[in-house]
């Protein structure tokens, strides 16, 4: 990160890759186009218009790191890595997972990843090394966050919902602190603009007092781990006081008694006591929400990583359904973008510790005990990508020693990560910034769009990227068909994209399995053809066509036209020609009901309705003498990120990332600012600075997340700054219908050291 003289003649579009928005920026290079050297809100992408938070200013440390991994590498027998060349790695892992395929079935392969939370890309053409090894199995980072979540949303209304909180007159926060973690465009100002409106009713559900809750008109400050009495009681009060919009309900839902019959009963008393908040504040609050005109909720991870959190999904949306709050401004949506994101359905469970796969993703916590059960059908390979599953997922020891139990495992990523030291081969990968790439987070109404970004920078030597890597390995499985790839190439030379379009959809009604490898067919064929660095966008072809064909009129709408198929060609060439985000759909709100099941939302789920019925009965008690602190584990700050960014020098301040504690706490344990305090829980102990926080509940400490990596230092030695929170955490401490880990409710005990 040497010269930052920029060339000031030229702002390139982008965009943030840090959270799951991936707002629209646009950046300048030095002089010899290597570094970010300044960047700016995009003022054109349709969603973010210009918005810019602080951390998306820091991308250079991404891009531009000490500890780029330029080779591929191969684990030795001292537990070392020596480089090897391209095609000796693609040969020994082809042979090394095709043996275990031959042998004990491609089911005993398991991936993790598919694209961080801005490179989707690579998840799309890893389906043709999943469909060529026969992979059954698979994971990512939303198993450990949004499964119970999908799973809900999609059997009451078909699908997950969004919210349209900038027109809400009620909008409530669920274990979240947008403030921080943002979850919709333009957080910051969106915020200011709810909390200075006289008729809008901003309300927070934290245990701690966030800059979010600062703001707010209602902080509901709940026990932590308690949320789901509290929300019992909301939705208690509106069935047992008659709040609920009785003719909406019977024109557009069914189920509505089996929810009465449950909440006519639940103790409101009980379930104050329990959740910390008075009765009064929980009556009020209900009835605020019951008599709004639009309500907007928004659950996260304070909730999704806690105790009873699929059943917080259910409730919270009771909370909202009851009066209506879908399908109108101020209110939910199930978003129409060219993804399944968010696609909750069932798919069976899990080969040996029987775990709910929901949106065809194995729950995190079950996957080190699938590989290292002596089962049958236990994992026996691995594939990665861009996922650091040893740091982010539960129990990290765990998952160091189900990593080396495997017969094969490939990391496919950038560094050398916690996760890469413990593979067989490690495959190094282009950045973000150096190739086509786009994420599939799109959840915007009532104009949809999408993004794909074009290359800001040159590959370095060694690296590949995601598409043909997998191209690589499918050919070297021998699953890619040449003689295909050869057929279509010279339809495209000889008739272009017509004549390309036409064959293509030939081949797969002559053979529908060709298009288990069509995203590397399109890559090796209509890749070719797009403008210099956009290659691999060639993946987006298809879905473009899929989302032409069954969304034509709100393509149309959105200023796309064609006639036939030509429509789903050109909303493609829109998206690949747009230097921003490129709006793709534009509806109505009547239009949502469209994707749900028969127009009505299902309120009856007997295992939540059951669930629910129990709590008054339930005695909760989180911790015990030996632990008697609760820990979230992960805590989104002001300089916290996911762990792409591994230099520590992105951070302005809290370097360290400092374990927050009460005042009270921290007195009666001799602890300070600045002080090291140890923090021990029933799988694992760590180290870590102190600062006492007055935001914190007794009894209640957190630790930031993306902290407790290495990165070299000036003298190249490896150093790691921060505490890792899965050294703590545990992969049986999980909700009881997903397995979502209870990342946000740790016990633990606590003692100054030094």
């Amino acid at each position: 990160m040497a010269n930052k003289k920029s060339n000031s003649s030229e702002w390139k579009s982008t965009a943030c890759i840090l959270c799951t928005l991936n707002c629209g920026v646009k950046v300048q290079l030095n002089v010899e186009g290597t570094e970010i050297v300044r960047t700016k809100g995009d003022d054109d992408h349709p969603a973010s218009r210009g918005y810019l938070c602080n951390k998306a200013s820091r991308l250079n440390y991404y891009q531009n790191r000490e500890d780029r991994l330029l080779s591929p590498m191969k684990r030795n027998a001292e537990g070392g890595y020596d480089p090897i060349d391209w095609d000796t790695a693609i040969e020994e892992i082809a042979s090394r997972l095709g043996g275990i395929r031959d042998e004990h079935g491609g089911d005993k392969i398991f991936y993790y990843g598919g694209g961080g939370q801005g490179n989707h890309l690579p998840g799309a053409y890893a389906g043709s090394t999943l469909a060529s090894l026969g992979v059954q199995y698979r994971s990512n980072a939303l198993a450990q966050e949004k499964t119970g979540e999908f799973w809900v949303a999609n059997r009451m209304a078909g699908g997950y919902n969004h919210a349209d909180f900038e027109h809400a007159e009620v909008v409530m926060f669920v274990g979240k602190n947008p403030w921080q973690s943002h979850g919709f465009h333009r957080a910051r100002a969106e915020l200011r603009e709810m909390a200075k409106d006289p008729d809008r009713t901003l309300i927070v559900l934290d245990p701690k007092r966030t800059q979010t809750a600062d703001l707010a008109d209602i902080h509901l400050p709940v026990k932590v781990g308690r949320d789901a009495w509290i929300l019992a009681g909301m939705v208690a009060v509106i069935i047992q006081e008659n709040l609920q919009d009785d003719t909406w309900l019977a024109e557009h839902t069914t189920g509505i008694d089996a929810v009465v019959e449950v909440f006519k009963n639940v103790d409101i008393e009980d379930c104050a006591e329990k959740s910390g908040i008075d009765e009064v504040i929980i009556r009020s609050t209900a009835r605020t929400i019951a008599k709004a005109k639009s309500v907007a909720v928004f659950e996260d991870l304070g909730t999704q990583m806690n105790r009873h959190s699929t059943l917080v999904s259910y409730l919270q949306r009771l909370t909202w359904m009851l009066n209506g709050n879908f399908a109108k401004p101020g209110a939910a949506y199930t978003p129409n973008g060219l993804g399944k994101i968010g696609d909750g359905r069932e798919a069976g469970k899990s080969p040996v510790a029987g775990g709910r796969i929901i949106a065809g993703i194995v729950p995190a916590n079950t996957i080190p005990d699938e590989v290292l059960a002596d089962h049958p059908d236990h994992y026996r390979g691995m594939i990665i990508e861009s996922a650091n599953p040893v740091h982010s997922l539960p129990d990290s020891p765990k998952w160091r020693q189900a990593m080396r139990a495997l017969e094969c495992s490939v990391v496919i990523d950038i560094a050398m990560t916690e996760t890469a030291r413990q593979a067989d081969y490690v495959l190094p990968a282009t950045t973000q910034f150096e190739k086509a790439e786009a994420t599939f987070f799109n959840f915007e109404f009532p104009e949809n769009y999408f993004h794909m970004r074009a290359p800001l920078f040159t590959p370095p030597e060694g690296v590949l990227d995601e598409a043909e890597i997998h191209a690589r390995i499918a050919q070297a499985l021998g699953t890619l068909p040449e003689d295909i790839i050869y057929t279509l190439n010279n339809a495209l030379a000889q008739g272009g994209r017509d004549a390309f379009r036409e064959l293509v959809f030939a081949k797969l009604s002559e053979n529908p399995d060709i298009g288990k490898v069509a995203p590397v067919l399109l890559y090796r064929t209509l890749g070719k053809t797009l403008p210099k660095g956009m290659q691999n966008a060639a993946a987006l072809w298809a879905p473009c066509h899929q989302h032409a064909m069954t969304n034509r009129k709100s393509v149309e709408a959105a200023g796309i036209t064609g006639d036939g198929l030509m429509l789903g060609d050109n909303l493609f060439d829109a998206i690949i020609a747009g230097p921003s985000a490129v709006v793709i759909s534009k509806e109505e709100w009547s239009d949502v009901w469209q994707r749900v099941p028969r127009e009505s939302i299902n309120l009856d789920l007997p295992d939540m309705l059951e669930a629910a019925g129990k709590l008054n009965s339930e005695a909760p008690q989180e911790t015990t003498e030996e632990f008697p602190f609760l820990l979230s584990a992960g805590e989104r700050r002001d300089f916290t990120a996911n762990t792409i960014f591994r230099n520590p020098a992105w951070r302005r301040k809290d370097a360290n990332g400092a374990m927050y504690i009460n005042p009270d706490d921290a007195a009666r344990l001799n602890l300070g600012d600045g002080s090291s305090a140890r923090i021990t829980s029933e799988g694992g102990v760590v180290d870590t600075i102190v600062e006492v926080n007055d935001r914190m509940q007794r009894g209640h400490i957190s630790i930031p997340n993306g902290l407790g990596l290495d990165y070299p230092d000036e003298q190249g030695q490896l150093k790691v700054t921060g505490s890792s929170p899965n050294e703590l955490t545990s992969s049986y401490l999980a909700d009881e219908f997903v397995g979502t880990p209870w990342h946000k409710s740790v016990p633990v005990r606590v003692e100054a050291i030094g």
